[in-house]
Formats: structure tokens, sequence, C-alpha cells
């Protein structure tokens, strides 16, 4: 049977499937033209920036563009929806964040798509640490001591996000469970009007991206009392993580990861994943990433379902758990 018309019968609905030769052929010579990679999220974010310096140099090394094209809106689920309708064939791919394929789903009464089948781990690029950062007005030098003072004046504290279900609002959500304690939640639009409520004394504390939160600390406007990921940021060495400080098992961050299609060829996948390891080693990205205050990942496919599991049942307890509800 010719290829093309082996191709019309098989359809996009079962690429997947594909005997092993025509996929292996097709991986050889993918990309043969201009690729979309779509962001589902505003330009000008980390998302953005980190999507953009990857796929500059993934396209260079592949011989075609990696074009970002942003598709904002509905929690970053719109973009999602778009790729989730795309062939699957690697010429729409997604640069997706947690916020999205793992918190999202549980605060939104529908999806246009079904989240745990439709798309396929290329890679889990990155991680963005935040760090606990309270006003010096705040009789705290360290967790113990907020944990302390929120314990003795349950309500008593207000807590800024960069919006209900972000990444900044439910660590935040999953400090109280932990610790016991009650603060009140004020969102904000974004992660700049959060952090200037802070620096305000609107409220008392939030989670602040590591990058932003720098300067800050260094000029004494804010007050540093640990990072929420499980290792110390790289920037700020002196700044004990979250667990350190006395919370046990305490582990909050935005990841980025590179997604594609359910379907996808797998050679596809693999080649795709070996461009994206190769760029994050790459000096140039490297050292761009690092000044942002970015952990490079680079994980594999096939850890792709077991991250994605555990990060959907983390996310989804403390939605259930705290009664989060969108408004």
């Amino acid at each position: 049977m010719p290829r093309a018309t082996r191709r019309l019968l098989i359809g996009a609905a079962a690429l997947a499937a594909l005997p092993a030769p025509l996929a292996a052929q097709e991986a050889a010579d993918y990309p043969s033209r201009p690729v979309t990679v779509i962001n589902p999220w505003a330009p000008g974010g980390s998302s953005d920036t980190i999507a953009r310096i990857l796929m500059q140099r993934i396209g260079a090394d592949l011989g075609q563009p990696f074009v970002v094209e942003n598709r904002p809106g509905a929690t970053g689920t719109l973009g999602h929806a778009a790729v989730a309708r795309a062939r699957p064939d690697g010429y729409t791919l997604l640069f997706g964040t947690n916020s999205t394929y793992a918190i999202a789903p549980y605060l939104q009464p529908s999806l246009p798509y079904d989240n745990e089948r439709a798309f396929a781990g290329i890679s889990l690029v990155a991680r963005s640490p935040q760090i606990l950062c309270v006003h010096p007005s705040v009789p705290a030098r360290d967790l113990n001591e907020l944990l302390a003072l929120a314990r003795a004046q349950p309500g008593g504290l207000n807590f800024s996000s960069a919006g209900i279900g972000g990444t900044s609002h439910l660590a935040l959500e999953m400090l109280m469970s932990m610790a016991g304690i009650h603060m009140v939640h004020v969102p904000y639009r974004g992660g700049g009007p959060s952090a200037q409520a802070v620096l305000a004394g609107e409220v008392q504390l939030t989670f602040i991206d590591v990058i932003t939160a720098l300067p800050l600390i260094q000029e004494g406007r804010v007050r540093p009392l640990g990072v929420s990921t499980r290792e110390r940021a790289p920037l700020a060495p002196e700044v004990p993580t979250i667990e350190e400080a006395g919370l046990a098992g305490f582990e909050s961050a935005t990841d980025f990861a590179f997604l594609a299609p359910a379907g996808t060829p797998q050679p596809v996948i693999r080649r795709l994943h070996a461009a994206t390891v190769a760029a994050l080693r790459a000096p140039e990205v490297r050292e761009r990433l690092d000044a942002a205050g970015i952990t490079v990942i680079g994980g594999g496919p096939e850890e792709w379902p077991a991250y994605f599991a555990a990060e959907n049942a983390k996310w989804s307890r403390i939605i259930r758990e705290r009664g989060i509800r969108p408004q």
C-alpha cells in the first residue's frame, strides 16, 4: 500500500500505533517544518521566558524554528485544550506548568479535555523555588516563631498570593494544613501585586519567586524565613528550606514541563527529549536560567507518569481538604 494512502487510513488518532520502521523514518525526518509551542500564559512571565530561551536553542539544534505562541486564559486551560486537540505529530507542543496540569483540573468545574490522558511527557524541564517572606514589622525571625505567632493569634495574620489556585496560594494552604494554623488569604492579580502587598504592609507574608525576592531581601524590605523546595536555592544559600526550618515534608514549587499531545510517536518524543536535555546543558542556556533562579531538571518521558500522578495527588488533596474554590 502506498505510504500516503497508509497515512490517510491510519488517521491522527492512531499515530501512536505506527509500525516501527515508519515511526523511525518520521522521527529521522522530524522536524521538517516549523514547530508551534503553545505557552498557556501571558507574555513576560517566567514560563514565557524559560520557553523562549529553551526553544530558541532547540530550534537551532534541530534545524527548524520552534515558535512560542502565547494562549493565556482560564488558568492555562485554554492553551492546554488547544494542544489536546492538535494532531499528535510533534508539530504542536505545550510548555506547561503544574498550576495547570496538576492544580487547575481540581478548581475548574469541567475541562474540554481529559487531563489524565490528553498529553505525553517530553520532559520535566525545570523548577522555580519560592521564598517565604514576611514584612519587617512581623515579630518573627524564623519559621518556628512565625508558626507560634499564628497559633497565638488565629486569623491574625494575612497572606497574599498571585491568585486563587496559584502555587503561592496553595503553598501557604499546605503550610497551614501541615502546621495546624489559620491565616487569612488575600488574593491579588499576579505575583507582582502580591509581593507589593507585603512591601506596603497590606498583608504580612507571602511566597515570592527567588529572582524577585532576592533584591527585596538585600534591601531589607522583606525578611526571608524559608525556601519552598527540598533543596536550598543556589542564589540564596543562606536561607534554609521550609523543611530545614522545622516543617518536615514540606515541598512546593512552580514546575515547568514540555508536553506533546497523547499519541505522538515515541521516536519523536525521544528526539524532542534529547534536544531538550542538550539545550539545558548548553552554557548560554544554563547561565540564563541560573541567573533567573531556575533549577534545571531535564527529566525523561519515562519519569513523567509517576511525577504527574504524585503532583496531582498532592495538590488535589490540598484543594479538597482546604475547601478551595475559584471565585
